[in-house]
């Protein structure tokens, strides 16, 4: 007997996400049947089309049915094609300042038959995703970026301390969970204290009170600069990384190099109460339409969703399907069924059918 079906919510956005998102829900849906529910996909305007439908990238009637959802997932947007009146704030930062997505979590992990110049990378990044140096939501009006005169441009960091443990618990959580299978539990702090004292001193600093909650996990600390360079030549050392702002973006985009690909990043932004799976990669407006649009990235962000809000509602099903994604992934890749951009013959649908298979349920 099928149990209670999960309500989720489904914004496709533009670009290849007509493709990815589709890829994801099919294979979410395989998993899900296998573990004896079925999801109700409320699929909501959003990017470009909502433009055209609703006159806004993110219409309120998208808002107003998310107010009552725990769990979406997003496809990339492509707000640098959008009108003028509508580019000046992302449809991602306008969904993550609405619902207070104050985590992104990036994971970046190499898998068996994916080309990767570290093979033994293992990493979570968990990047805080409300201040730092992001004009788009370090000011409660306006932009944090402004230009006294037409030839000088100033930008505002914000950091406060009250962010910085909230982060910096959600760090040192995970890497508690990580560590169940008998490793240790380590979490790297990163920041720039030797020359942004004040800013990154105190996000150390916070991480640092917060750190001492929890006895059992392993902290060090490394500058942003040198952490870059440690994650190129000592991968395996690290396990979670908690950071600023933009400092998470950049390392977690270099992380998932060299894990093989961006192709294949999930991320989730979260709250406490409600989670966004959301691919780290763009639109690539210049592929799409055209079948070959990895999904990996996407599906892996829906698996990091129903694993995140499972846990915060304790419904282990959902975990249980995250977990059949995860080992479907991995088995998919493993037996070289690839996209193009990984060196394989599969198209985008093709591919989320042999993940499916592989959930239990084709």
């Amino acid at each position: 007997m099928v149990s209670s079906p999960r309500r989720v919510g489904v914004l496709i956005g533009d670009g290849i996400g007509l493709e990815i998102v589709p890829a994801a829900v099919t294979v979410a849906d395989a998993a899900a049947a296998a573990e004896d529910f079925r999801i109700d996909w409320d699929e909501l305007p959003f990017g470009a089309a909502a433009i055209a439908s609703h006159g806004d990238p993110v219409p309120e009637a998208t808002l107003s049915a998310l107010d009552d959802l725990g769990l979406w997932i997003v496809g990339p947007h492509d707000s640098a094609s959008y009108p003028p009146e509508h580019s000046s704030r992302t449809p991602g930062a306008v969904l993550r300042n609405r619902y207070g997505l104050f985590a992104n979590l990036r994971p970046a992990k190499a898998f068996s038959g994916v080309p990767a110049t570290a093979p033994d990378i293992d990493v979570l990044i968990v990047r805080e995703n409300s201040e730092g140096l992001y004009a788009d939501r370090n000011m409660a009006v306006g932009s944090g970026e402004f230009m006294p005169t037409p030839d000088v441009a100033l930008a505002v960091g914000l950091v406060t301390r009250a962010a910085s443990e909230r982060i910096a618990r959600v760090a040192f959580d995970a890497a508690r969970a990580r560590a169940a299978s008998g490793s240790p539990a380590r979490v790297t702090i990163v920041h720039k204290a030797n020359v942004l004292r004040l800013t990154t001193g105190l996000f150390r600093d916070a991480c640092r009170e917060v750190g001492k909650e929890f006895p059992d996990v392993e902290i060090t600390e490394q500058h942003v600069d040198a952490m870059a360079a440690l994650l190129v030549r000592r991968p395996a050392d690290f396990d979670v990384v908690v950071t600023e702002n933009l400092f998470g973006d950049i390392l977690s985009d270099l992380a998932g190099e060299l894990a093989g690909s961006l192709g294949i990043a999930g991320s989730v932004n979260c709250s406490t109460t409600q989670v966004m799976a959301q691919a780290t990669h763009g639109a690539a407006p210049d592929i799409a339409g055209r079948g070959v649009a990895n999904p990996v990235a996407m599906i892996a962000s829906v698996s990091m969703g129903f694993r995140r809000f499972g846990l915060m509602t304790d419904d282990p099903a959902l975990v249980a399907a995250a977990d059949r994604i995860d080992s479907a992934i991995a088995d998919t890749l493993a037996a070289s069924i690839a996209t193009a951009d990984l060196g394989g013959t599969a198209s985008t649908s093709q591919f989320a059918y042999e993940v499916a298979r592989r959930t239990g349920v084709a």
